[in-house]
């Protein structure tokens, strides 16, 4: 950060930085939660566009003094327009969770649209959010901080034991002020709309253990995507997307994993890996899985998700 901002301030910047992760977290909730019940073709993307940039120009003019209270006014009417943009006469569709690889599953490009390609064949999609990762991260350097002091205790080693404090109150409190900053801001919004609320990583890792499946201490997304999983079924999702590049181990991972217990629970699983090239095939696998998913959907109707 030297040279670009001043020590003092880099707290700040981190700050409204994962702030503004969150706003956009939740513009892609809105967008993929009015998109599929809108009343006019193409309107929720053009509003969302243009929340965006509106958006944009509020981090530019608050972001730096912290005045985050004046984006939240903002998101407030953009929530408040976004609702006018569903039609109630529209039924509701079945729910989709997709997992992945970070980058892959976030980029529209990358991934051929897929969160378009769900929604023509009558799905309302939810994706994993940018900030879980972020999230994952410090809650990873916190659990190795707390191993690393627990082994220093062990061989009484009270340098790196003091290391490893700083560590702890370092990565706990980014975590804290992280988790406490999403849970915040996602429980105001959803006062004006139901968007899906993130996961939090502690719980995610609770459910690994319940189930023995996987372990935090292997590391990478595969935590986050086996875990996920299971969150969306716990919560009556009616399929579930894998997607990653080709060959990535830790996806890889996770459809190994899953596999068998998408099929014992009768839920609809997709792996989607993406290589840049076009596949002749995507279409009428991405159409044949929602035709499963909407079968479980109306199998299960008086057990659905919203």
């Amino acid at each position: 950060m030297d040279g670009f901002i001043e020590p003092k301030r880099v707290g700040e910047l981190r700050k409204a930085g994962y702030f503004s992760v969150v706003v956009t977290d939740i513009l892609e909730r809105l967008l993929w939660r009015i998109r599929p019940y809108e009343k006019v073709p193409d309107m929720a993307d053009a509003f969302i566009e243009d929340a965006t940039n509106r958006m944009i120009d509020a981090f530019k003019k608050y972001g730096s003094h912290m005045d985050l209270n004046k984006i939240i006014d903002l998101l407030d009417k953009i929530i408040a327009r976004g609702v006018e943009i569903i039609d109630p006469k529209k039924p509701q569709k079945p729910m989709i969770g997709i997992v992945g690889e970070i980058y892959l599953r976030s980029h529209e490009q990358a991934n051929q649209n897929l969160i378009r390609q769900l929604e023509n064949y009558g799905a309302e999609v939810v994706n994993a959010s940018l900030s879980e990762w972020i999230n994952y991260t410090s809650y990873d350097r916190l659990r190795e901080a707390k191993i690393g002091m627990r082994f220093s205790i062990k061989q009484l080693q009270i340098g790196s034991l003091k290391s490893y404090l700083k560590k702890i109150f370092r990565y706990g409190g980014n975590l804290f002020y992280q988790q406490m900053k999403q849970k915040q801001l996602y429980k105001h919004v959803r006062t004006h709309i139901d968007i899906e609320a993130d996961h939090k990583i502690a719980h995610l890792e609770k459910l690994l253990k319940e189930q023995d499946l996987y372990c935090f201490d292997a590391g990478t997304e595969a935590c986050l995507s086996i875990a996920g999983i299971l969150q969306y079924v716990k919560e009556g999702f009616n399929g579930v997307v894998n997607v990653y590049p080709f060959t990535c181990m830790p996806s890889t991972i996770t459809a190994a994993i899953i596999k068998p217990l998408m099929n014992e629970l009768r839920i609809p699983y997709l792996d989607t890996p993406y290589d840049g090239s076009s596949q002749p095939g995507r279409e009428a696998t991405i159409r044949t899985f929602m035709y499963q998913a909407d079968q479980r959907f109306k199998r299960c109707s008086d057990k659905q998700h919203r």
